[in-house]
């Protein structure tokens, strides 16, 4: 993924890019009132991501509780970046899948474009353009049919300086191939080319370079992936882009932006040294401003840039750097039950809550400890169920609720608290940030998962 090498050469271009900006201002486009763009639903965490991985294997580090509550819980972007045609349909096919099954929106960050990062600290990618389109293609054929996000070669459209006339020519044609063999096997997915960040080349530079590359036939483009600019920057960018290419005759193009480290004040550049920075806006599909479909992680963050560590590691000092003093996540975004509108999967739950026996809570206190409710919403493939933790007549300081799946059933996510287990009994403990709970006073979590749902809480200790 993006490196150090390629980030230098965007700070380089950082006045010339700003000054050349101004020049290019179309008329910005207005911010509508629709919660987001064209996207919509909940974001897929991948549980056996690097971040998640370190967090289960360490629970006694002393950066743990952090790095769990605002990275790990997280859902962040899968980068396929290992030239692997013989395998990528059936490791794509696999994260879809685990997506579709959680009734979720999986990011795939593609990045395996020839001659990627002018041989910088992430060089590599296909061998050349002809095996790039043999990749693309059996990438495309593990997409299924739901809803995907596809970030589609950072860097590859931003930074050309390595390559001759003929060559961005040929990268061109490559990525507006890639992008409609992509759509051709799936209609839903969604697709965005490199639109760099607002301090590297000019509005409307960008927009000649996404025309080149065949932005007609994409969803839009991206931004700010390894960067730290400010949203509200990147934003009033995309929407000069968006000008620039509706100027073109190209319209109805929208942008995602990774707000994955911008959430902090300027230092040190490189992301490995800094430790002023903050990671930024929590993902989401609902941005509030119609030409911008999601605010991502793309890059993941606490994954180095290959300044002092290898790119692309994880790396749990420069994760906790990041969350550290940052917000907390949203406590009221559950994933949505709301399959597509578009070719809904085989898994739709039914358009109206089927009728179910409320199964039996755990019972209040007479005075001190908790008690937890249940309200399961199952359909035919799957569940989701949303616990409400209520405090006896004292305050609790933290809180483990006990849940017994029946045979066959699995958790595959949880927001607000934090799993031990995905099958049989599985225990939720409170996160960092919602343990306390006031005398008669509630706190919420969720989980969703494969198969039946919890017939019943079997105890809840505070």
């Amino acid at each position: 993924m993006p490196t150090l090498s390629s980030l230098r050469r965007r700070s380089a271009a950082i006045s010339m890019a700003a000054v050349a900006a101004a020049t290019v201002v179309g008329v910005c486009l207005t911010v509508g009132s629709a919660s987001a763009g064209t996207l919509s639903g909940s974001l897929y965490r991948d549980p056996s991501s690097a971040v998640v991985r370190w967090v289960a294997a360490n629970p006694g580090d002393s950066r743990t509780a952090v790095i769990r509550d605002k990275i790990a819980s997280q859902p962040q972007a899968r980068w396929f970046a290992n030239f692997n045609p013989s395998t990528v349909q059936s490791e794509v096919s696999g994260h879809i899948g685990a997506a579709n099954a959680a009734q979720q929106i999986p990011v795939l960050a593609v990045y395996e474009i020839t001659n990627r990062d002018c041989g910088g600290a992430s060089a590599g990618g296909a061998p050349d353009l002809n095996q790039y389109q043999t990749w693309v293609s059996n990438f495309a054929r593990g997409l299924g049919n739901q809803t995907v996000i596809i970030i589609l070669e950072t860097d590859s459209l931003a930074l050309l300086t390595c390559l001759s006339s003929g060559e961005i020519s040929a990268r061109n044609e490559a990525i507006s191939t890639a992008t409609r063999t992509i759509k051709s096997a799936n209609p839903n997915a969604k697709v965005y080319l490199d639109g760099g960040h607002s301090t590297w080349n000019s509005a409307g530079e960008t927009a000649n370079r996404l025309r080149a590359a065949g932005v007609q036939y994409a969803d839009g483009f991206f931004t700010n992936v390894s960067n730290y600019n400010s949203t509200s920057g990147e934003a009033n960018f995309g929407r000069n882009v968006i000008s620039a290419l509706t100027g073109m005759g190209i319209s109805g193009k929208r942008q995602v932006i990774d707000t994955s480290r911008n959430g902090g004040a300027s230092g040190d550049w490189c992301g490995d040294d800094n430790t002023d920075r903050r990671i930024g806006q929590y993902p989401t599909t609902n941005t509030g401003d119609s030409n911008i479909d999601a605010y991502l992680w793309v890059k993941p963050p606490g994954e180095a840039d290959g300044c002092r560590y290898t790119a692309g590691s994880f790396q749990p000092d420069l994760a906790f750097s990041l969350a550290n003093g940052a917000p907390n996540p949203p406590t009221t975004a559950p994933p949505t039950t709301t399959p597509p509108t578009t070719t809904p999967p085989t898994t739709t739950p039914p358009t109206t809550t089927p009728p179910t026996t409320p199964p039996p809570n755990s019972s209040p206190p007479a005075g001190d400890g908790c008690y937890a409710d249940v309200a399961v919403n199952q359909w035919a493939e799957g569940f989701t169920a949303n616990v409400t933790v209520t405090a006896g007549k004292s305050d609790i300081n933290g809180w483990k609720v006990t849940v017994e799946l029946p045979a066959g059933a699995a958790v595959t996510g949880t927001w607000n608290a934090q799993a031990s287990g995905t099958s049989g009994t599985v225990q939720f403990t409170n996160v960092s940030y919602n343990g306390r709970v006031l005398g008669r006073q509630s706190t919420t979590f969720g989980f969703q998962g494969t198969g039946t749902g919890p017939g019943r809480i079997a105890v809840c200790v505070g």
